[in-house]
C-alpha cells in the first residue's frame, strides 16, 4: 500500500511542535507493515537544505503567483520527501507560519492552498509512476486536499484526516473561495464556511474520508463545547468516522542507552548514568549542585495552553520543597519574562532559556528527576512520552494524550506497581500547587520514586502499536475504494 502523507512540517526538516515529530516518525513504522509512504513537504529553506533531489516529478507554470514544481528526495534517516519548490510562497526564514513582526504571512491563505493543490496534482498524475492508494493530510495546512480532490478526479483516493491541535484552524476572508478556485457549492454552513469565513481545518473535517486526532481522550474530549473551538458540532455528526490514536515517539532517536546529545547513558537494567546527566544539567544550567533537590524540566512552547502560568504561580510549592526548575522553551512574551524574572528571583533554585534547543532539551529530560506538563488542553502530547523512556517521572494536567499516556501515582497504582507520574486536577494553580507537592513527597522516598522510573522506562511509548491502528484503517478504506 502507498501513502501520500501532506503536511506543513516533519522532522528533522522543519519543526514547531509534535506535528513535526510525527510525521517524521510515523512513516517509518509503517514501513515495518507494509506502507510505503512519501512526505508531501513545502520547500522551505531548511527543507531545500535538508534533502538529496533525486528528480522532478510535476511542474507548474503559475501556482498561486509564480512558477513552481515538485522535486522528489530523501531526508536524512531515508525518508522520501515530495517537496514543492515555489520560491515565492516558502523561501522565506525563521517560523514557516509567521513573519519577523510576529504575525502570520498575510498570503498564508495561498500558501497552503498551493500545498493542497500540489498534493492533488501529484496523487492524479504522479510524474515518476507512484500512484498513491490512500491520502493522509495533517492539520489545517493541508485542509483543502479533498476539496481539490473531489473538484479535480474523477475518482479520488480516500482521504484521512488527522487533527494535531483544532486551537489553529486556518481561517480566512470569504474571497479566498474565488482566489483559490475553490467550489462554490461547498461554500456553505454543511461544507468549509465557518462564520462567513473560509476554515481549511473544517474543510478537512467534512469532506475526508475518516478523522484521527492524536489521542483517546482528545477524539473524546473535542466533541463537547470546552474543547471543540467551535467544531463540536460537526465533529458529533462525524462521530462514526473519527477514532483516537495515541501519538508515539521515536524511540530510537529518543533512548537514553544510546543518546550522543547526553553525558553519560544509560538504560533501565543500568540507570546509574542518570545521576551523571543530572549533575551536568545543573552545571549547564547554572542550579546549585544539590542532590537531594526534586530537580523538574519544561520543554514547552511557552503559551496559556500550555498551562506554564499555572506553574509560575505555583512554582513557590516547588522550591519551599527544596526543588528545582530547568525550562527551556519560547513563546508569549509574557510567559517569557515570567520565567526570565523567576530565574533573577531565585537563582541556582530557577534556570530559564529562552530558545529552541533540540540538543538541550535531551539532556534535561535525560538529567531531570521530572518533567512538568500542566496543560489546559493537549492533544496529545510528546514531552511526557520522552520523559517516560528516560525515567524522568511526569507531572501532568489530567486531560487528552496525558490522561492517556501518565498512569497517577495513586494507592492503587502503586500497590499494582505501576504508577508512572503524577496527574492532577482541576487544571489550576491550586491543582497545580498540590501536585508538585505530591512530587516532592514521592521523591522523598527513594524506593517509590525508583519504581515510578522504571515503570516509565518499561512502558511502550513507540510507534509499533499506534502504526498498526493506522495501517488498519488504511486498509479499510483502500478496501471499500475497490483498492
Amino acid at each position: 500500500m502507498r501513502v501520500l502523507m501532506v503536511a506543513s512540517e516533519c522532522f528533522p526538516l522543519v519543526k514547531t511542535g509534535g506535528l513535526a515529530d510525527v510525521v517524521g516518525a510515523l512513516p517509518a513504522a509503517l514501513a515495518e507493515g507494509g506502507c510505503e509512504t512519501r512526505v508531501l513537504l513545502p520547500a522551505y529553506p531548511t527543507v531545500a537544505a535538508g534533502l538529496s533531489v533525486t528528480q522532478t516529478v510535476a511542474t507548474f507554470d503559475s501556482l498561486f503567483g509564480g512558477p513552481a514544481r515538485l522535486v522528489l528526495g530523501k531526508a536524512q534517516g531515508g525518508l522520501e520527501i515530495v517537496a514543492l519548490e515555489a520560491p515565492h510562497l516558502f523561501d522565506r526564514p525563521g517560523n514557516p507560519y509567521v513573519g519577523p513582526d510576529g504575525s502570520d504571512w498575510p498570503d498564508n491563505h495561498r500558501r497552503f492552498a498551493a500545498l493542497a493543490a500540489a498534493a492533488t496534482q501529484y496523487a492524479a498524475d504522479p510524474g515518476d509512476g507512484w500512484t498513491a492508494d490512500l491520502v493522509h493530510c495533517h492539520d489545517w495546512q493541508a485542509g483543502l486536499t479533498p476539496v481539490y480532490l473531489k473538484r479535480y478526479m474523477r475518482v479520488p483516493p480516500p482521504v484521512v484526516f488527522t487533527i494535531h491541535n483544532i486551537a489553529f484552524q486556518g481561517c480566512f476572508p470569504a474571497a479566498a473561495v474565488s482566489e483559490l478556485g475553490l467550489p462554490l457549492e461547498m461554500y456553505t454552513p454543511a461544507g468549509f464556511e465557518y462564520w462567513h469565513q473560509v476554515s481549511f481545518l473544517k474543510a478537512g473535517l467534512v469532506f475526508s474520508d475518516r478523522l484521527t486526532t492524536v489521542s483517546p481522550t482528545y477524539a473524546t474530549e473535542l466533541r463537547t463545547p470546552r474543547f471543540g473551538m467551535g467544531m463540536e458540532g460537526v465533529l458529533t455528526a462525524r462521530a462514526a468516522d473519527l477514532v483516537g490514536i495515541l501519538n508515539g515517539i521515536d524511540d530510537t532517536a529518543w533512548n537514553p542507552a544510546t543518546d550522543r546529545s547526553i553525558a553519560a547513558r544509560y538504560s533501565a537494567k543500568e540507570p546509574a548514568g542518570k545521576a551523571k546527566d543530572r549533575a551536568a544539567v545543573q552545571a549547564e544550567m547554572g542550579l546549585q549542585p544539590d542532590p537531594a533537590a526534586l530537580l523538574a524540566c519544561v520543554i514547552s512552547r511557552l503559551t496559556y495552553q500550555k498551562g506554564l502560568d499555572l506553574l509560575a504561580a505555583a512554582l513557590p510549592a516547588l522550591l519551599t520543597g527544596g526543588g528545582q526548575l530547568a525550562l527551556l522553551g519560547t513563546g508569549t512574551p509574557e510567559l517569557e519574562a515570567m520565567f526570565v524574572a523567576a530565574a533573577h528571583r531565585y537563582p541556582g533554585r530557577v534556570a530559564s532559556r529562552i530558545a529552541y534547543d533540540e540538543g538541550l532539551s535531551h539532556r534535561l529530560i535525560a538529567g531531570a528527576d521530572a518533567i512538568v506538563v500542566p496543560s489546559r488542553f493537549e492533544p496529545c502530547g510528546l514531552t511526557q512520552m520522552y520523559g517516560l523512556r528516560y525515567g524522568t517521572v511526569p507531572i501532568v494536567a489530567r486531560t487528552g494524550g496525558l490522561a492517556d499516556s501518565v498512569i497517577d501515582a495513586n494507592e492503587a497504582a502503586m500497590q499494582a506497581g505501576v504508577a508512572t507520574g503524577v496527574v492532577f486536577d482541576p487544571i489550576d494553580t491550586d491543582g497545580m500547587r498540590a501536585a508538585l507537592r505530591r512530587a516532592l513527597a514521592l521523591h522523598a522516598d527513594g524506593a517509590v520514586w525508583r519504581s515510578m522510573m522504571l515503570a516509565g522506562m518499561r512502558q511502550d511509548v513507540g510507534w509499533v502499536r499506534s502504526a498498526a491502528k493506522y495501517r488498519a484503517l488504511y486498509e479499510v478504506l483502500v478496501s471499500a475504494a475497490g483498492g
